[in-house]
């Protein structure tokens, strides 16, 4: 459906069986939520036998009691196995707590208050500090900015990643630019996996930056694919090591999305200076991590080939439930103008753009039907998107049904909203 090229009475009469088909929506007292990545109930049975376990053995192999304090690093096994999973050395590991998201907000933390570079090195001491944000991207990353004061400044996504040009051109040129947000593997919420191009010159930009600048770099999808033979994501540190820019970038990822997403294990990965500064730190928070939870882990997950069997289970789970909001997508919009939309091959997003100045208005119309989305504007800093164009799509823990039902109340919003604004252009 063209609906640039609709006469009056098409568009007037389309809105007519719109108009009644979202009426009937209405009436039908729906209640579905497609706004957050949470795991299914069923995802999170897959990783029921962590209860109990450990059988009363709270002792390491190294011989560490978990029960007791210290260890502020985590217990040697899963920092080892951490490392395995991000592709670096034991020692450039940290293990936290059940969230990832702790341990960058932290991390945030100690480079504004504290600096990881020493006390001249800390953000707040400076008299303006930037990061930049690929967008659409992460709500939660712009949340811990805002937190701090730092003002964000938005650069474009495409398939390959942030649009490199642009983020060189904005880090070279600017001093008070400390940052980059980044989601490499199906990224949130574009599903797209960065290119080895874009990652090589990610590694490169603590060579061209002012000092201090880190890349946050959030690995959470790290094993989350669909199918066998997807993108494998080009280790970044190998590409540091050899730009001499290990300090510059920080590596996050966590067992959320894995094992159960209230208490699972979170990893840090970075050069051994900025462990050391993010340890000293850590050791003043907290007296020592949950041991019991990361030996529990270790003893059910043991090892990244056993990890990927398990990943398997979770993707037998979530690809149907991605296949059927592509194909209503495809359904109702493969020969229209009115929403693109990606297609990823792992992860947890799809990305869904309207129509410029209109997902608000679809938001709201879904809202009005008895679906739930995240809001419009949330992919963007501040939750201010330019175009006011773009959609998250969370299907994961719905069930299959009720994914069914909101792609039917989404897609047909899509059309109506679509059809009002052609509509108010006309008449004008």
């Amino acid at each position: 459906m063209q609906i640039d090229q609709m006469s009056r009475e098409e568009l007037e009469h389309w809105h007519e069986l719109l108009k009644k088909k979202h009426e009937s929506f209405k009436i039908s007292n729906l209640n579905l939520d497609l706004t957050r990545g949470k795991p299914s109930v069923e995802q999170l049975d897959l990783s029921n036998i962590l209860d109990g376990a450990l059988k009363g053995n709270y002792f390491s192999t190294e011989g560490v009691d978990a029960r007791n304090y210290g260890d502020i690093a985590g217990l040697s096994g899963m920092r080892s196995f951490g490392a395995e999973l991000l592709g670096v050395h034991k020692n450039e590991i940290i293990v936290g707590g059940n969230s990832s998201l702790s341990l960058m907000y932290l991390t945030m933390l100690f480079a504004w208050q504290f600096g990881l570079s020493g006390p001249n090195s800390a953000w707040r001491n400076q008299k303006s500090i930037k990061f930049l944000c690929p967008s659409p991207g992460y709500d939660r990353h712009f949340s811990i900015c805002e937190e701090f004061g730092i003002e964000m400044l938005t650069v474009p996504m495409d398939e390959k990643g942030p649009v490199m040009d642009q983020v060189e051109m904005l880090v070279k040129n600017d001093s008070s630019i400390k940052g980059i947000w980044c989601v490499p593997k199906y990224s949130n919420p574009t599903g797209c996996v960065y290119s080895q191009d874009t990652i090589e010159r990610l590694a490169k930009l603590g060579n061209i930056s002012s000092p201090g600048f880190k890349v946050f770099y959030d690995n959470a999808y790290v094993v989350h694919d669909f199918h066998d033979n997807t993108p494998e994501l080009p280790n970044i540190m190998n590409y540091c090591k050899k730009q001499n820019t290990s300090n510059s970038v920080l590596q996050f990822t966590s067992t959320s999305k894995v094992t159960f997403a209230g208490s699972g294990v979170c990893f840090l990965a970075a050069s051994k200076e900025n462990i050391d500064a993010i340890q000293k730190h850590l050791s003043v928070f907290c007296i020592g991590p949950d041991k019991i939870n990361q030996l529990r882990h270790l003893s059910v997950i043991k090892d990244l080939p056993n990890l990927k069997k398990h990943m398997k289970k979770h993707a037998q789970l979530l690809e149907p439930k991605f296949s059927c909001v592509l194909e209503q997508l495809k359904l109702n919009f493969v020969n229209s103008n009115l929403a693109t939309w990606t297609s990823p091959k792992g992860g947890y997003f799809i990305s869904l753009d309207t129509r410029p100045g209109l997902a608000s208005e679809v938001v709201r119309l879904s809202s009005e039907a008895g679906v739930k989305l995240t809001p419009a504007g949330a992919t963007f800093p501040y939750g201010v998107d330019p175009e006011d164009k773009n959609i998250r799509i969370a299907p994961s823990f719905p069930a299959l049904d009720e994914i069914n039902s909101a792609m039917e109340i989404l897609c047909n919003s899509i059309k109506l909203a679509s059809i009002q604004q052609k509509i108010k252009v006309t008449g004008s």
